[in-house]
């Protein structure tokens, strides 16, 4: 197959929703038809004893929450699909927000019963701002929940969306029938804790006197007096417009009982785009460009315990990434080779020879990578938009094991390489402070330093409100300020002064009165 034939047939997209909406047991459901895994795991313990694939983090499966970013890769009829499984708790949120850069589409999963959640609003304002094509599934519809009409509006206006349905429930909740699928005209009938699903049975012409025998003639009369409101109200659609992120087709389902997903699927190879190029400082990347090029947005370390392995996850953006060829790391100006670059099925990874533009490659790091770091073919360029956020919550760490000062220190580093929190060192204490964006990354990290690098910390209170990068052209103001606020200055992990505001007034008196130093909130300046 040729360059062109290959980057085609890729698509590589992100499964995002707010917390317990059936992330990740949808991208279970879509690894089983892809028939990547034999038996769909469960995301909290029950009767099925293996949990989901894209949970594999001890503190995932303990909690029955993603905490990290999962990349699976499979083939299915002939296309392969990369899915990108993101933590739906807010407190992970920065992962997401970097994760939506790899991806050309996105999935919002929508609980029939909660309806849209604050989480899923912000990642989707995201979305928008990106002009990113998204697909909703309404998830859950074996559950009582709200009417498919009442729905849809609230997803219009929270989201700020224009939905087109592509699917219609037939009720929903214990009298719950099935799906009538508007995108090719056939009726799929829903049966319980089923591990598959009936073929569609096709229905060109609704009002095709066998429908009762299906549905009933209840049913029947109201599924023709919806789907007539549909075609009013709702705008047909239209495939330029879903890829400019102008309409989001909608389909309803229950990926629990593994209903509805393959109908996404089916639909979803054949609109989703292709991969698309991106932005960089210098200029705009093509994918069918002939030179590789590639941005690093997550790290992970220790995916593999035994072997204290860390992981630059690069999304390919063009050329084509080959094993063993030297590239250029722009940040570093040096030629790297990669022995063992890897195709992910979460945790487990294969080593591959070629990968192509929409493809997810990992390299084992010795710590030259940081997040956001391009590699080329020798062309200096810089991607955008894959930011580090300013902190909100700040904790001292200490060691709680002086025999493990040298474990706690690597562990810090690597874990806060990772995006998962920011380390900072007072100037005038030396003393460390991390800072996070939610509460629940502290006991990752601590979970973590124990489990993968056995190191003991605990965390001390300390009185802050935000942090800030300081720079400024005007040196000597620069100064006088390091020096009237030296028990407030911190330096970040690559050396750069950090001003530790206790409340809001003192940010912004200091922004007032020095007039020339500026004050970053994101790490991108």
């Amino acid at each position: 197959m040729g360059f062109i034939e290959e980057i085609q047939r890729r698509r590589t997209f992100a499964i995002i929703s707010h917390p317990d909406a059936g992330k990740t047991t949808l991208t279970e459901k879509l690894l089983l038809f892809g028939g990547a895994i034999q038996v769909a795991g469960a995301v909290k313990s029950n009767k099925i004893k293996k949990t989901a694939t894209s949970d594999w983090m001890e503190i995932e499966r303990q909690r029955g929450i993603s905490v990290a970013t999962s990349v699976m890769g499979f083939e299915y009829h002939d296309v392969k699909i990369n899915i990108l499984d993101t933590p739906g708790h807010q407190d992970f949120a920065e992962d997401t927000f970097r994760t939506l850069t790899a991806v050309d589409s996105v999935i919002v999963v929508i609980d029939v019963a909660k309806g849209v959640e604050p989480q899923t609003e912000k990642l989707v304002k995201v979305c928008r701002m990106r002009k990113t094509p998204i697909i909703i599934f309404v998830n859950k519809l074996d559950r009582p929940g709200k009417d498919g009409f009442e729905l849809l509006d609230e997803i219009e206006q929270k989201l700020d969306l224009r939905l087109t349905p592509l699917s219609w429930p037939i009720n929903m909740g214990p009298k719950f029938k099935g799906v009538y699928n508007i995108f090719d005209r056939s009726l799929y009938l829903f049966e319980p804790n089923k591990q598959r699903v009936e073929e569609g049975i096709a229905f060109d012409d609704l009002n095709n006197p066998f429908l009762p025998q299906y549905i009933g003639d209840d049913d029947t009369h109201t599924l023709r007096d919806e789907l007539q409101l549909i075609e009013g109200v709702y705008p047909e659609f239209d495939i330029e417009q879903y890829l400019q992120g102008e309409l989001c087709p909608v389909f309803f389902g229950s990926a629990l009982n593994n209903f509805g997903v393959k109908e996404l699927l089916d639909c979803f190879i054949r609109i989703a785009p292709r991969p698309v190029g991106r932005d960089t400082e210098e200029r705009h990347i093509a994918p069918d460009e002939e030179q590789f090029t590639g941005f690093v947005f997550k790290i992970h370390a220790n995916m593999d315990p035994n072997h204290r392995d860390r992981i630059a996850f690069v999304r390919v953006v063009s050329g084509k990434f080959e094993r063993n060829k030297p590239y250029h790391h722009v940040r570093l100006e040096r030629k790297l080779k990669f022995a063992n670059p890897t195709a992910f099925m979460a945790q487990k990874k294969e080593v591959v020879d070629e990968m192509y533009p929409g493809d997810i490659v990992g390299l084992y790091d010795a710590g030259n990578f940081k997040i956001g770091d391009t590699l080329s073919e020798g062309e200096v360029i810089h991607y955008k938009g894959i930011p580090s956020f300013s902190p909100e919550l700040f904790r001292y760490v200490e060691n709680a094991d002086p025999m493990k000062s040298k474990q706690l220190a690597k562990g810090l580093d690597q874990l806060t390489d990772e995006g998962v929190a920011q380390l900072f060192t007072g100037k005038a204490t030396g003393r460390k402070i991390i800072g996070t964006v939610g509460a629940l990354q502290f006991e990752v990290i601590q979970h973590r330093l124990l489990h993968e690098y056995g190191a003991s910390c605990r965390y001390e209170p300390i009185n802050l409100y935000k942090t800030a990068w300081i720079t400024s052209h005007n040196k000597a103001m620069l100064e006088d300020f390091k020096a009237r606020k030296a028990s407030y200055i911190a330096l970040d992990k690559d050396g750069r002064d950090v001003f530790l505001a206790d409340s809001p007034y003192a940010l912004q008196t200091s922004m007032e009165k020095y007039k020339d130093i500026r004050f970053h909130f994101t790490s991108e300046f």
